[in-house]
């Protein structure tokens, strides 16, 4: 008889144990099948989102930060940045890469960089310069306080335009999706709280490090005072509701980096490159380019593709046509001997639209303002 079970006998004792055993065997069987029904519920709905987001397509931009180099001020150095992004937004550009395009002899111009943000530890001080003010504006007013301290690139930022983009929300306007910061607020074990530019922040079941920039899907919970949300992936507003949200910047330190480090599985799959050396843009019929997924536009600098392709020893190439599916001249007939970069970007992306058959595919954007 074991000690401390009184008058009970061994056999009852040994049935008992029995019982108690068979019970933990099911409860943990129960467990484990609420674990796979939980785990093959959540599947699917990943799967469907990521089947979501692979039918979304991207445009991608490529532009050499040696453009800044060209600018007589700060002032105006600022501005061309400013009128990069503001193109961007405007034909709803996906990602923004910022490539050096210069030969490597002048080590003392580069600066270091947030290796996380830029995917470099260091960078030609324009290239840098030039993703900065890209980022500063692409990022919702209400957040950028909480990323960008003050720093010499932004100098001139208040003169720039503000994009207006539709992920810049204002506080009275009603949108399923917001940009967000995680707050040090505390909260209970497993959640967080998120400044999503509203008069509350709102509450997410997830534990995060504070100052994480997320994006928060609003949950509609009308028992509660509290907002409450979900953290989604950035690419998930744009495939659930077509609405253009912003773009990504990356640093390439050469110009076959823009290729090689793509961020998309597979890479870009149309790729082309502009150049008053190349074939008429008018040859391209309109949607020919509509079967893309992820599409791929490279802008040369003052000197053009070709300086690029010079200064890049890891290509061997002698002609920059050879890199591209198509090698492009948007704008044949003109009537200035040159077009500045910023200007190609404006009027490459114009004419091209049509090829891709982006006006068609995503509608404008709408929101309601709070009464």
């Amino acid at each position: 008889m074991k000690p401390g079970v009184g008058r009970m006998t061994r056999d009852e004792y040994v049935k008992l144990k029995k019982r108690k055993e068979e019970k933990k065997r099911l409860k943990q069987e129960r467990l484990a099948k609420r674990a796979k029904a939980e785990g093959e519920r959540e599947a699917e709905e990943d799967g469907g989102s990521s089947a979501t987001t692979s039918e979304t397509r991207t445009l991608s931009i490529a532009v050499p930060g040696s453009i800044l180099e060209n600018a007589q001020s700060a002032e105006l150095r600022t501005y061309l940045a400013g009128q990069i992004a503001r193109a961007a937004c405007i034909f709803e550009v996906d990602e923004v890469i910022v490539y050096d395009d210069l030969p490597d002899t002048d080590a003392g111009r580069r600066v270091g960089v947030d290796e996380q943000v830029y995917g470099v530890r260091t960078v030609r001080r324009c290239c840098a310069q030039l993703a900065r003010v890209l980022q500063y504006l692409e990022c919702p007013q209400y957040l950028r306080r909480s990323f960008f301290p003050v720093h010499k690139d932004l100098e001139y930022a208040g003169l720039l335009n503000p994009l207006d983009a539709p992920h810049h929300l204002r506080q009275a306007d009603d949108f399923a999706y917001r940009e967000g910061i995680v707050t040090n607020h505390a909260g209970k074990a497993g959640h967080s709280y998120v400044n999503v530019g509203l008069l509350k922040e709102v509450s997410v079941k997830k534990e995060l490090a504070p100052g994480l920039r997320v994006t928060v899907k609003l949950l509609p919970d009308k028992s509660s005072k509290k907002l409450r949300g979900e953290v989604v992936a950035p690419s998930e507003p744009r495939a659930a509701t077509g609405v253009y949200w912003g773009y990504t910047v990356r640093i390439a330190q050469a110009l076959s980096d823009v290729f090689c480090r793509a961020p998309y599985p597979g890479g870009y799959d149309v790729t082309l490159g502009t150049s008053d050396r190349g074939v008429s843009v008018h040859g391209l019929a309109e949607g020919s380019l509509s079967q893309h997924r992820h599409a791929l536009v490279v802008f040369g600098g003052l000197q053009g593709l070709e300086a690029a392709l010079e200064s890049d020893d890891k290509l061997t190439v002698d002609d920059p046509a050879l890199l591209f599916d198509h090698y492009l001249n948007t704008c044949p007939g003109q009537g200035s001997r040159t077009i500045r970069t910023e200007e190609a970007v404006l009027v490459s992306l114009a004419v091209l639209r049509p090829k891709f058959s982006l006006c068609e595919q995503r509608d404008n954007f709408k929101h309601t303002a709070k009464n």
